[in-house]
């Protein structure tokens, strides 16, 4: 009988819990049926360049928030990344993004701030968001250590991981004897 070492199946596990993650965000409810979300899995050295972004941002901007959440993603297997294209306007006119109608809101200066591209319509927002918490739910479901990082989504703008999202969360995924995401310092 073949014997299968604890650390590499437990990667390989990972990386299909991962999948089933993208699934999840994928078939998760969106406003009006129109799916304007991304999806992608990192691993390897391009999660190590995410954490490399992190940490450099974190000494850019003197926030240690950066640098902690980029030695998670370090000390993690893989990375989800969810966003949405949240400059596409829904059509609506609910004034959600701040503007009386979607023609204004299509017509609007887009900039970027510090970290995400805007203004974003509410509705694509929320469905990312509800992508989002089914990737997590997918993760937990399988006893996977995961939590939703706003810095990820940073970096992984900064080195044009995404194609047209807008917004961008990132779900590192682990499976340590201690849950490293949330009993740290």
């Amino acid at each position: 009988m073949p014997i299968v070492e604890s650390s590499p199946a437990e990667f390989e596990g990972l990386l299909d819990v991962a999948k089933l993650m993208l699934i999840s965000a994928r078939t998760a409810p969106k406003s009006g049926g129109k799916d304007d979300v991304e999806t992608l899995l990192v691993y390897g050295e391009e999660k190590d360049e995410i954490a490399d972004e992190m940490e450099k941002v974190g000494r850019e901007r003197n926030h240690p928030g950066f640098s902690r959440d980029g030695r998670n993603v370090r000390d993690s297997a893989a990375v989800v990344l969810v966003g949405v294209e949240g400059t596409k306007s829904f059509g609506l006119n609910c004034g959600g993004c701040g503007y009386e109608t979607c023609d204004a809101f299509s017509k609007a200066q887009r900039s970027r701030g510090l970290d995400f591209a805007g203004p974003n319509c509410i509705f694509k927002i929320l469905d990312m968001g509800i992508a989002l918490g089914s990737a997590a739910k997918t993760a937990m479901n399988h006893n996977v250590d995961n939590r939703i990082m706003f810095r990820i989504g940073t970096a992984a703008i900064r080195l044009g991981m995404t194609k047209k999202s807008s917004i961008v969360m990132g779900i590192p995924i682990s499976s340590k004897g201690k849950a490293i995401y949330f009993d740290r310092p």
